[in-house]
């Protein structure tokens, strides 16, 4: 994690707020796995996602190491139902579980995680970033579950949960550690949510980042997402996040600000064939 901490991002943030004790429960094994050539560690994964399908999260590996793992779960047990993270790790253990199992391997969403270089500053919309309060908590739930279903919806997918869910316990610790920004319009109403997560190894990743439909477009996410990145990299920390490729809108976005592409991750899902 230490020596790849963009690469690695979700998987370092994850396993720090483990530590802490911030996860909440699962009904899933929870799992992390290192990939060594000898006594060097050159991949990594976690299984910790609450709630079903509880995918694992694969930064990229050999095509070998990634079908051992497939293997080593299925003896385990362990019928994985999705998979997410870097492109070919994620894929190559979902086929060979699928290989293994009769079932079939689809697409999810495309994603691809991006690096600050240089900010280059937005223009600003009128009003104000502020942090979010205790008193914020039921929006900002609201929007958290919001985000994902939105985010599949304007990119033409199935809408489905969050991929981090969230309770009052959990928010509550995000908005006293600093993490959650929400953005006042002129005239107080609070329009935006941008989040972060504490610095994991000198990385910093954003995200959520969410608008709501009506007041979309004004420039509130560019003026939100440059000065929590700007907080971050002000600190010392480099600035990460995850964009989807379907959505040429938040592409653009991230891009004018600076972002660069890092590399191409996915979310995949095993699915049992209907039987005729």
């Amino acid at each position: 994690l230490r020596a790849e901490p963009v690469l690695a991002t979700v998987v370092a943030t994850v396993s720090q707020r483990a530590c802490a004790g911030r996860l909440g429960r699962t009904d899933f094994p929870r799992w992390w796995v290192t990939v060594s050539v000898g006594e060097e560690v050159v991949a990594v994964g976690m299984r910790t996602a609450p709630g079903a399908p509880s995918p694992p999260y694969l930064t990229e590996m050999s095509p070998a190491a990634a079908r051992t793992l497939a293997v080593a779960l299925l003896e385990r047990g362990e019928v994985l139902t999705a998979v997410n993270g870097a492109i070919g790790a994620a894929r190559e253990v979902a086929e060979e579980t699928a290989r293994r199992t009769g079932a079939a391997v689809q697409v999810v969403e495309h994603t691809r995680l991006h690096e600050l270089a240089t900010l280059v500053p937005p223009a600003q919309p009128p009003g104000r970033l502020r942090l979010a309060r205790p008193g914020d908590v039921a929006l900002c739930l609201d929007w958290w579950e919001r985000f994902e279903v939105d985010a599949a919806a304007q990119a033409g997918r199935p809408a489905k949960g969050p991929l981090e869910p969230q309770d009052e316990e959990l928010m509550l610790a995000r908005i006293a550690q600093e993490q959650v920004w929400l953005w006042e319009d002129a005239d107080g109403n609070v329009v935006h949510l941008t989040a972060d997560n504490p610095p994991a190894f000198g990385v910093v990743r954003v995200g959520p980042v969410f608008t709501p439909e009506p007041v979309r477009g004004r420039g509130y996410a560019a003026a939100a997402v440059a000065a929590v990145s700007a907080r971050a990299q002000a600190a010392g920390h480099r600035v990460c996040l995850f964009t989807d490729q379907a959505n040429p809108v938040s592409n653009r976005l991230y891009a004018g600000l600076g972002y660069t592409a890092v590399v191409d991750t996915v979310q995949l899902e095993i699915t049992t064939p209907a039987r005729a």
